[in-house]
């Protein structure tokens, strides 16, 4: 295979709030965003050869992408710039608790202008994982991309990671959004999802049973994170539940995709696979990327917070 994993999907600006000037207004920093971008700069920062599909603007915000991607030895064989619609912008709100709210500036963004047509399939098809979230099936043609291109990782034989997030700006409707992020489980091997996503999805307020419901769909391992309480991993009858790393958090932005990307760099460093893995290999795993996330709440943005190594003790 070419490429450990291949990510489709949104590559957008976050600008963060780092403080105020002199006159009181709030002081915005420009970060690379996105989710799929977040989890493979994580898996290339610690080894992994891996692979962007997806649409920016050609414009300075999307030449900047472009270089984030060469900067974290992210291939950009599957990057399109698009000369009619620009990139993504979202302006992050931050609470006292470093949580966020989002203003999205996505109506003509270029990411869901990604057509079915424009996915390379060679790439998926040199891929060992292939990975999307729920944002790319917000609306028309990104929508009709993704199920395409989650079709022929079938065919090749990829394993299929999924992480549904649910930014209520984007969606028209809750209920439309709650079923399209259910509409591809049956597709997916690993799962992950915040512990509230979940709840929302399956409509109940106990977690091992929303988690149920999802493997009953046939995912094989669910990864349930739950902010400062921690994250839990399941597979088929077993689960292991772990509490989170003490962090002096500021910024919660891309934490969940850090933690992802963290635990499938492990994934492809031991050579995992869906037959040969075990729930003690899981455990490490999850341990990992619980200390890499919290710690890399320690800094404003998300790609620019991802930590080193320093620090971690197995």
């Amino acid at each position: 295979m070419k490429y450990d994993i291949a990510a489709l999907g949104e590559m957008l600006i976050d600008f963060v709030p780092i403080g105020k000037d002199g006159t009181g207004d709030l002081i915005f920093s420009r970060k690379a965003g996105g989710a799929p971008l977040n989890l493979l700069a994580t898996i290339s920062k610690f080894g992994g050869k891996t692979v962007f599909i997806g649409k920016v603007g050609k414009d300075i915000f999307g030449d900047f992408l472009h270089s984030i991607l060469k900067k974290y030895n992210i291939s950009d064989e599957g990057l399109i710039a698009d000369p009619v619609h620009n990139t993504t912008l979202a302006f992050v709100q931050l609470d006292e608790n470093g949580e966020r709210e989002f203003s999205f500036y996505r109506n003509f963004g270029a990411d869901i202008f990604l057509d079915k047509t424009e996915v390379n399939t060679e790439i998926i098809k040199n891929s060992s994982i292939f990975h999307f979230g729920s944002l790319s099936l917000v609306s028309e043609p990104s929508r009709t991309a993704t199920e395409f291109a989650i079709s022929v990782a079938r065919d090749s034989g990829c394993i299929i990671t999924y992480d549904p997030n649910y930014r209520e700006p984007l969606w028209s409707d809750k209920t439309f959004a709650v079923n399209m992020m259910k509409a591809h489980l049956d597709k997916v091997d690993i799962l992950k999802i915040s512990k509230d996503e979940l709840l929302m999805l399956n409509k109940m307020n106990d977690t091992d049973e929303a988690v149920k419901l999802v493997q009953s769909c046939g995912v094989k391992i669910v990864l349930v994170t739950d902010g400062a309480k921690g994250a839990s991993a399941y597979m088929g009858n077993k689960c292991v539940k772990l509490p989170a790393v003490k962090a002096d958090t500021i910024d919660t932005t891309g934490a969940g995709d850090i933690f992802f990307g963290t635990f499938l760099s492990e994934w492809i460093k031991k050579g995992s696979t869906l037959k040969n893995i075990t729930i003690d290999e899981i455990t490490k795993f999850l341990k990992k990327a619980i200390w890499v996330a919290g710690k890399s709440t320690e800094s404003h943005g998300a790609i620019a917070s991802i930590p080193d190594l320093k620090g971690w003790h197995k």
